[in-house]
């Protein structure tokens, strides 16, 4: 049942269908951060992206036009386009991309700042700038640090992490055959609490579903390229298309 977590999202679209197709696997996945959010999140903000694109529409302001009923919303993808400098002209060889989530009683918006080196395919994110309503701050150090954390194990899996399987098994034994993100490689973050909410939210897992979204989102500004498969890796962004069918890697 946590398969479709996340999936009922906040959009005021009025005809909605939502199915899933229960899959027995062999391999119990468990719980992780976030739950379903995490993989809902990823294909419902990059759908959108996908849908703004096509509607020739600025990312944020067609989210804002499906949220119109909802302020605690719409506070968040504002401010957090605000201190991101959305709409400006990002730094020489990078793009900003965006993305909100809904999850346990809280909203979060986040706008990933990226650059892509288009001869390896990797990918660096350079900043993060999130805005989060969870309603009444308790404690603000401890709702940065939520927030900071989730971004962080977000991005790792976004871009590097994987369990593989050969020969009937798990082929992945231990951190040499399965790369978590370095210290070196942590973006900046920027944590802006938003108070628009009246009731308490969650502060554990909500920040963690926009990351993989936003930066998926930003790769697509900067080369034009979708991606459509976590995690991602030079190699997988070295076979995504353009919306022509082209890639741009040889």
């Amino acid at each position: 049942p946590n398969a479709v977590d996340g999936i009922l999202n906040q959009y005021e679209i009025p005809n909605t269908e939502i199915l899933y197709v229960y899959f027995d696997e062999p391999i119990n996945t468990g719980y992780w951060r976030s739950v379903g959010n995490s993989q809902n999140a990823f294909t419902v903000e990059s759908f959108m992206d996908e849908l703004s694109h096509a509607a020739n529409k600025d990312p944020l302001e067609f989210r804002l036009a499906l949220l119109e009923k909802n302020a605690n919303a719409r506070g968040v993808l504002q401010v957090a386009a605000e201190k991101s400098g959305w709409g400006k002209s990002p730094k020489e060889g990078q793009a900003l991309g965006m993305a909100y989530h809904y999850c346990f009683g809280t909203h979060v918006a986040q706008v990933a700042e990226v650059s892509v080196n288009e001869k390896s395919g990797e990918i660096r994110v350079h900043r993060v700038v999130s805005a989060v309503d969870c309603g009444l701050n308790v404690n603000p150090a401890i709702i940065a640090a939520q927030i900071r954390g989730a971004i962080t194990m977000g991005l790792s899996a976004a871009l590097k992490e994987e369990v593989k399987f050969a020969k009937g098994g798990v082929r992945s034994a231990n951190f040499y055959d399965y790369p978590i993100l370095k210290m070196k490689e942590a973006p900046k973050t920027e944590v802006h609490m938003v108070k628009g909410k009246a009731e308490l939210g969650g502060i554990g897992e909500p920040g963690l579903p926009p990351v993989a979204p936003a930066v998926a989102n930003a790769v697509f500004r900067a080369t034009g390229l979708r991606i459509r498969k976590l995690p991602m890796t030079p190699e997988r962004l070295k076979s995504a298309t353009t919306l022509k069918g082209q890639t741009k890697f040889s």
